[in-house]
């Protein structure tokens, strides 16, 4: 026994931690986001088994995922720029709404119920999911990026969302570039940029909001942000974010927009399951 959990339980916890921290890789290379939907459900089941408090396993959770975020997101984008296709002019204009929106994310987390971190990603997730599976290039809200004023209404909005969420924002702009008419490759692209930009705020903002529940959380948080759970998920997380950046690349953009679709699908499934049940 180790804080009371069984050596047998905390080996399977730190081997599920690590193999969920190299899915998380793959996934914030291939579809440009950091991978918190991976992140989220698996830490909640781990922070269930160590017993740490209902009212707080959720924020924590999402903390927890932000601050993993950092580092595949920054090897994702630094991929994805090497192949010259991420837009460097919509990470400009976003740059600021989107910092904004994740901290106006993260005081709204402090008081909001779990279940609404649930809820908005289902909604986003299952309508990203259709608009990606059946329709294809035909829901489209123009040909080009639209003007500096609403591209920065988006970015606080997406920065808002992805806070909430405890996710890098590539479903987000993903979703939102090619409504606009940038081909997959490019929005998934330009989308992991986006979450340099999120997690690091975002991490920061859960450290702060968690602060006054130190006494209630596990031992090693910083506020929301678990450092076990971060470090058991960093290493592997960093190797195979490159290689799902490649990989990206290498599908047709049809494949990737299908792919894209049944991932969401999935997650939209696993988050509404945890809902009813």
């Amino acid at each position: 026994m180790l804080a009371g959990i069984p050596i047998g339980d905390l080996v399977f916890l730190a081997i599920s931690l690590v193999a969920a921290g190299a899915i998380t890789g793959l996934l914030a290379g291939v579809f440009g986001v950091g991978g918190g939907a991976v992140i989220v459900p698996i830490l909640y089941e781990v922070f269930r088994v160590i017993g740490v408090p209902e009212d707080v396993r959720m924020p924590l959770c999402v903390g927890t995922s932000l601050a993993v975020i950092i580092p595949t997101s920054i090897r994702s984008f630094n991929a994805h720029r090497a192949k010259g296709m991420v837009d460097m002019s919509i990470l400009k204009i976003w740059a600021v709404p989107v910092v904004l929106g994740v901290i106006a994310g993260s005081y709204i987390a402090r008081f909001a119920p779990a279940d609404l971190f649930k809820i908005i990603f289902v909604v986003v997730a299952v309508f990203s999911a259709l608009r990606l599976l059946f329709a294809s290039d035909r829901w489209q809200l123009g040909k080009d990026m639209p003007g500096r004023v609403l591209m920065t209404i988006y970015g606080g909005v997406i920065g808002v969302l992805s806070a909430l969420m405890g996710i890098g924002g590539g479903q987000l702009s993903s979703l939102f570039m090619t409504f606009y008419g940038r081909p997959i490759h490019q929005a998934v692209a330009t989308s992991s940029g986006l979450g340099v930009l999120i997690s690091i705020p975002g991490a920061l903002g859960f450290i702060y909001a968690g602060w006054p529940k130190m006494d209630v959380l596990p031992p090693l948080s910083l506020g929301y942000v678990s450092l076990i759970g971060f470090i058991l998920f960093i290493p592997t997380s960093i190797w195979t974010a490159p290689i799902g950046a490649r990989l990206a690349h290498r599908l047709s953009k049809r494949k990737l927009e299908v792919v894209f679709g049944l991932f969401l699908l999935l997650v939209a499934a696993r988050f509404i399951w945890s809902l009813v049940v």
